[in-house]
């Protein structure tokens, strides 16, 4: 048993769809569940839709006209018969977006949230699993809410793995034996039956969760790039394919901000040693990466860049020095307002760290720090976090660059820094 995951940019449009279909015919694999995102950009959209609705701008039937368009024009070339079964169904799942939008927002933000967005991942597989089944491959379609329980933390659920593996052994295993599913990532369900979602780009996350209940054999997630690059195509003109790496070495990479890898994806799977795969949908016959539990390092540096972050240096507004207890309250604060710390400095008399940066977020925990502590910030800034560094790499990404804060341990280097200004 294996479990495959599609992301967004694979099923951006029929094209893609098409494309997928032929990966996974070919594969003629018995026993595969097939995790699916919501199709291109569509979460951003929805995100943007969610917005409009929790402060009743005037747009919001505009923005979710224009979600309800894109679909139908992938259906309609699909689908050509007008009378399939998939428009109706669409036209139901939407139905869901309807009603809500029919009422005032008085609900939690974050509740809102999970009902509106989670309705991408279930339009894009009901459509996928569809075309499947026309094409001749063995496809049911499956609601991921009923396998994957989580508590009430809306936007960021957090999974119940006994009953999770439970119904998983129990109700799915059986579906798989001689069909393939198709399933969405990034949602579950509380024990109220509400739609939760398990944090932005949680679907590698689902896939994990899936592959770790099944005890699969492996899990291969599809991407748009030849495997795990060294560096973001974005930042490097020229970059290498890591062949192989190992559950240790993905896990650092994903925790500091790797795009290729969700953070929360590799442990689920290292904990049964079930192998991680990623390979490119553009090319889906090259080899990729394979993630094990191989005790190797990286056999070439690697590069993570985050853009647009914010530094805060936090000290003491009276002699004393930064201790337990001050920390303590300070975390508390970065955890009451959501804040995810991407790296930190603690000295004597100062703590410093940078995050990424939200103007609200940011304005309220420097009003709540500022109560009990004396703040300074700095925005607009970059964090470079290289693994296996050495001189040569730190010199080759702080060119013209102010450092204001640079961390480093046995294998990371972690750089936040801003362009030099010229002076005339």
């Amino acid at each position: 048993m294996e479990v495959y995951k599609f992301g967004g940019a694979s099923v951006k449009d029929a094209g893609g769809i098409r494309n997928i279909t032929n990966i996974i015919t070919n594969c003629k694999k018995e026993g595969l569940l097939i995790v699916i995102s919501a199709m291109g950009k569509i979460t951003n959209r929805l995100e943007e839709l969610t917005t409009a609705y929790l402060f009743e701008q005037d747009d919001v039937q505009q923005i979710f006209e224009e979600i309800k368009l894109f679909h139908f024009n992938i259906i309609q070339d699909l689908f050509p018969d007008s009378s399939h079964p998939i428009y109706d169904e669409i036209v139901n799942s939407f139905v869901e977006i309807d009603w809500l939008l029919e009422e005032e927002p008085t609900d939690a933000p974050d509740y809102i949230y999970d009902q509106i967005v989670s309705i991408g991942e279930i339009v894009s597989t009901k459509i996928i699993a569809a075309f499947l089944k026309d094409s001749g491959c063995p496809a049911i379609w499956l609601d991921a809410r009923n396998f994957i329980h989580t508590d009430n933390s809306y936007k960021e659920g957090q999974v119940n793995w006994e009953k999770t593996g439970q119904d998983i052994q129990k109700n799915l295993v059986p579906m798989l034996e001689r069909n393939i599913g198709v399933t969405q990532g990034f949602i579950g369900s509380t024990s109220e039956n509400f739609t939760t979602t398990l944090g932005r780009d949680g679907s590698d996350y689902s896939a994990a969760i899936f592959c770790a209940c099944l005890n699969a054999s492996a899990l291969t997630i599809w991407k748009d790039v030849p495997g795990v690059l060294n560096a973001d195509p974005k930042w490097f003109d020229e970059t290498e394919r890591i062949p192989q790496l190992s559950y240790h070495d993905a896990i650092e990479l994903a925790y500091y901000g790797a795009t290729i890898i969700h953070p929360k994806t590799i442990k689920p799977i290292q904990n049964k040693n079930i192998p991680l795969y990623v390979r490119s949908f553009i090319q889906p016959e090259a080899e990729g990466t394979n993630i094990t539990g191989l005790k190797n390092h990286l056999p070439v540096p690697s590069f993570i860049f985050k853009v647009n972050q914010a530094l805060i240096s936090i000290f003491p507004k009276d002699f004393s020095f930064i201790i337990e207890e001050n920390l303590s309250d300070i975390f508390n604060l970065f955890h009451k307002h959501k804040v995810k710390i991407n790296t930190m400095l603690n000295s004597a008399i100062s703590f410093s760290v940078s995050f990424d940066y939200d103007a609200k977020k940011l304005d309220a925990l420097i009003a709540d720090l500022s109560q009990q502590f004396k703040v300074k910030y700095n925005t607009g800034l970059e964090l470079v976090t290289i693994r296996y560094y050495n001189q040569q790499t730190i010199d080759r990404v702080t060119i013209n660059k102010n450092i204001l804060l640079e961390v480093k341990s046995r294998n990371t280097c972690q750089i936040v820094m801003r362009d030099k200004v010229a002076i005339e």
